[in-house]
């Protein structure tokens, strides 16, 4: 059995306590940016390939089960990704500030492992600038049920969009004789 995957508050109070200026969903977007663009650090070396890798950034056991987790969320045939965000009880405007962080580290983290030298069908290059879009944004919330909704549906779209990413950019890295046709 696995240990449990760390939970945003575990690393944002690792994160706040090292001083390193990154929240925990913003490291997990760039994580995940990372490995959907082919990003091939391990576990131990991940935080350096992101350039992340000042002393004490993250403990390694939390770097560990961050990385585990992202990876088999990811690799999971039912679509169990989740991008690391505030849950629905943390206020509207933190939730909404969450997404613009994780999505400006998951093009970060796309662009250390070369998203940008490979060739995107227009579907991915359309997901990548709508995170840019994200990533550039100031949500002006006001708290109310419409704001709640459209947040909601701009989360299930990044999520998607990940899994988008993922599936095309996999399948673009497998030798031709492995894809299935």
């Amino acid at each position: 059995m696995t240990d449990p995957a760390p939970s945003l508050a575990e690393l944002d109070s690792a994160l706040r306590d090292a001083s390193s200026g990154i929240g925990a969903g913003e490291l997990h977007g760039s994580l995940t940016g990372y490995l959907c663009a082919g990003g091939s650090a391990g576990a131990r070396d991940w935080l350096r390939a992101l350039e992340l890798d000042d002393p004490g950034t993250l403990p390694d056991r939390l770097a560990g089960l961050l990385y585990e987790d992202c990876r088999r969320q990811l690799d999971d045939p039912d679509f169990g990704f989740q991008p690391l965000l505030p849950g629905d009880d943390a206020p509207l405007a933190e939730r909404a500030e969450a997404l613009v962080a994780w999505c400006r580290g998951f093009l970060g983290g796309a662009g250390l492992a070369g998203i940008g030298g490979r060739p995107l069908s227009e579907d991915a290059d359309e997901i990548l600038r709508d995170f840019a879009g994200i990533a550039a944004s100031r949500f002006d919330v006001d708290g109310d049920e419409e704001d709640e909704a459209a947040l909601a549906e701009i989360q299930e779209f990044v999520r998607i969009g990940v899994l988008l990413l993922q599936r095309e950019l996999s399948s673009a890295a497998m030798p031709r004789s492995s894809r299935l046709h």
